[in-house]
């Protein structure tokens, strides 16, 4: 009888000690996720509730406050983007997938709880790459090439910065040196990017990946003085075109045109973006706040989507998602749905010459005629430059303003 109630106080004990919560663990955790057979992207967040956590990029905090448990999976969902993880909790953290269906990504996902490192750090480093380096993607390809700058910061180990490049930036990237390989990383809620190379001198050779169905070589050179193509040139109104006019509907079906009465005598910025765009994100929450804070001057904002949903009403479900998330109360239009594809977009908007990159901006004088046309957006990654380009948009519509 002794030995049965001891083993029944001992089961009590350990039944009583063990954590049967099919909860997340509050506190720092390192999440993977793979994008080939060899490569894992690290990224950081932190669970700060049963319900939220936080994605950690450099200075970049995403909060993400759609967490859903059932049965023993979790679903957490991203807040602007379309993406989710669907997750299960195993003895060392959790496992699944991220999975964005409008951009055919499903990613197999791990992540490690109280786990800060995002990159192992074996070797001390044998550079320092803080400054400004000149960069070409897919050096080999005359087809695919581009340029970027390079705009890195080292303390230690650790480097922070991004790729700036003619049309955008890849936002917050955040990694380290190990001895002369510099390994950086971003997760943004959609956007997974990978950025992998080897320093010798004052010269790196290396790998982008993006997600996993896309890669791409890279090499660069120290170059204090580089500089990308000027913004403003890239795209332009075609010769043969009087003004710049669209009609698309907005979330109620309503068609909107720049000849409605809300758009006369006023300077109107139209944003060529999608939903999808991290670039555009950053751009829209800049304008957002900008248009609040000047609601009493001549100028409207509005906002043409070209989106990947596959139909119009998820195309307005994601276009609601961002305008709630961010508060914006300029009108989102529905240009394009099912792709994102720059030559139909053009065809869309034949007055244009082309359309480069999401975002695009178009200012318009109050006599209804484009003053500038500026490709692409400096997000606050950029750092210096994304200061500047926010005084440079003030100064500019301040001018449209008085004329």
């Amino acid at each position: 009888m002794k030995i049965v109630l001891f083993i029944l106080s001992v089961f009590t004990l350990f039944s009583c000690n063990k954590d049967y919560s099919t909860k997340m663990q509050r506190g720092h955790w390192l999440g993977e996720l793979q994008v080939n057979d060899t490569e894992n992207l690290p990224f950081n967040f932190e669970v700060t509730a049963d319900n939220s956590l936080k994605i950690l990029n450099g200075e970049e905090v995403i909060l993400v406050d759609d967490v859903t448990y059932k049965n023993d999976s979790i679903f957490i969902k991203m807040p602007v983007f379309e993406g989710y993880f669907a997750v299960k909790l195993t003895k060392e953290g959790m496992e699944g997938n991220f999975i964005n269906e409008d951009m055919n990504m499903n990613l197999p996902f791990k992540a490690i709880y109280n786990s800060k490192e995002r990159f192992e750090v074996k070797e001390a480093p044998t550079n320092d790459v803080s400054g400004n380096w000149e960069v070409v993607f897919s050096p080999d390809s005359d087809q695919e090439n581009y340029f970027a700058k390079g705009i890195f910061h080292q303390n230690g180990h650790r480097v922070t910065g991004t790729f700036r490049t003619k049309i955008g930036d890849y936002r917050y990237l955040e990694g380290v040196l190990d001895g002369n390989e510099l390994k950086m990383s971003a997760f943004d809620g959609s956007h997974a990017f990978l950025f992998v190379a080897t320093i010798k001198d004052s010269v790196f050779n290396g790998v982008f990946y993006s997600g996993n169905t896309w890669s791409a070589a890279f090499e660069g050179k120290r170059n204090e003085n580089f500089e990308l193509p000027d913004a403003n040139t890239l795209t332009t109104m075609r010769n043969d075109a009087e003004n710049f006019d669209f009609s698309f509907p907005d979330e109620s079906g309503q068609k909107v045109s720049l000849t409605d009465e809300q758009f006369q005598d006023k300077v109107v910025v139209v944003q060529l973006m999608g939903t999808w765009c991290p670039n555009c994100l950053d751009e829209s929450i800049f304008f957002s706040e900008y248009a609040k804070l000047n609601s009493e001057k001549d100028i409207e904002f509005v906002a043409l989507a070209f989106e990947n949903a596959k139909t119009d009403s998820l195309a307005f479900e994601g276009i609601k998602r961002l305008k709630d998330r961010l508060g914006i109360d300029y009108p989102i239009l529905l240009a394009q749905y099912g792709s994102t594809d720059k030559v139909e977009a053009q065809k869309k908007l034949p007055m244009l010459t082309q359309v480069v990159s999401y975002p695009t901006t178009i200012f318009i004088g109050k006599k209804g005629k484009v003053r500038k046309i500026h490709t692409g957006f400096n997000g606050p990654a950029t750092g210096a430059k994304y200061v500047e380009f926010k005084n440079e948009f003030r100064t500019y519509v301040e001018e449209l303003l008085e004329e």
